[in-house]
């Protein structure tokens, strides 16, 4: 990463941190190269799982891959969040080194800001770049077991959510570093706050977008289908109150085959999911969630560095 026109406590926050930023390019580089030759190499389409072919040990191979990349992504807004936290922000708070920046004409609020700038322009871009990436090889696999465009991974791997994650992960960087002032704490709380809202948010987010409704008269069809690519969310059966009735109402233990009891008064099956259409718009409404959240934690990181150093 040049240095030549930067300036400033920016211009010392890259040479301090350089190796780091040059992994970032460097991660990016390898990841589409592997990407690149494991796609070319299994091939055009899923072969017969029945075909016990190099063909189709290829494309799994391939498939494995790219179904742990998306998971390991995951990891990557925790390790950004860690590492502005503790080595960009707690470890010279706790060492001292950052007066050395307040003696060079240069004030607390731009001291953090260089912290903060460089490391959201580098997550951005980085993580811009690793979803450009991941979409390659994603494309070749999507749908199969585990790689649906809903299921964890894939879904942050493939949208603007992730980069979301990454900049939150910025911004409680800036703030805990402060707070904690030690360098290895500061990283682990850090990491395990970036990590708790991508829990909550992940449990939530099938809930930002009402569910579409199929449903069958009962006793006529087996059952509502579900289109291809859909994320099912709830199926079950309706009485003629329209209360709604779990899957296993009518199982008999004693006669699996026996239909629903009377006393029930059951008149329609129905089946909850969320289309592939709802993709984009949950991906956007999170993004804003966390972009909000960031900005939170930003206000508060430099409220917080004016009130101790004004």
């Amino acid at each position: 990463m040049s240095t030549l026109s930067l300036k400033g406590p920016y211009w010392v926050t890259v040479r301090q941190h350089r190796r780091v930023l040059w992994a970032v390019p460097a991660l990016v580089g390898a990841s589409l190269a592997a990407t690149v030759a494991l796609r070319a190499w299994s091939g055009t389409s899923e072969s017969d799982r029945m075909d016990m072919s190099t063909e189709y040990y290829a494309w799994e191979l391939f498939r494995l891959c790219v179904m742990y990349a998306g998971n390991t992504m995951l990891f990557l807004p925790l390790l950004v969040g860690a590492f502005v936290a503790g080595p960009m922000v707690a470890r010279e708070l706790e060492s001292g080194t950052w007066r050395l920046a307040l003696t060079q004409s240069t004030t607390a609020r731009a001291w953090l800001g260089s912290k903060v700038l460089v490391a959201a322009v580098v997550s951005v871009l980085g993580s811009t770049a690793l979803i450009g990436v991941y979409r390659l090889g994603w494309s070749r696999v999507s749908g199969s077991w585990q790689l649906n465009w809903a299921d964890r991974g894939p879904y942050e791997a493939t949208g603007p959510v992730l980069i979301g994650y990454c900049l939150l992960g910025v911004a409680l960087g800036a703030l805990v570093g402060q707070l904690v002032r030690r360098t290895l704490t500061a990283m682990a709380v850090t990491g395990l706050l970036t990590g708790l809202v991508l829990l909550v948010l992940g449990a939530l987010r099938w809930s930002f977008l009402p569910v579409v409704t199929r449903t069958v008269p009962y006793p006529g069809d087996a059952g509502p289908r579900l289109p291809g690519s859909a994320l099912m969310m709830d199926t079950g059966y309706l009485s003629s109150t329209g209360e709604r009735l779990s899957e296993n109402s009518c199982f008999n233990p004693t006669d699996p085959t026996a239909g629903c009891p009377a006393d029930l008064h059951i008149t329609a099956r129905y089946l909850d999911f969320h289309p592939a259409s709802h993709h984009w718009p949950t991906q956007l409404i999170e993004t804003s969630i966390l972009l909000a959240l960031a900005a939170a934690a930003l206000y508060g990181a430099f409220r917080l560095v004016h009130a101790r150093h004004p």
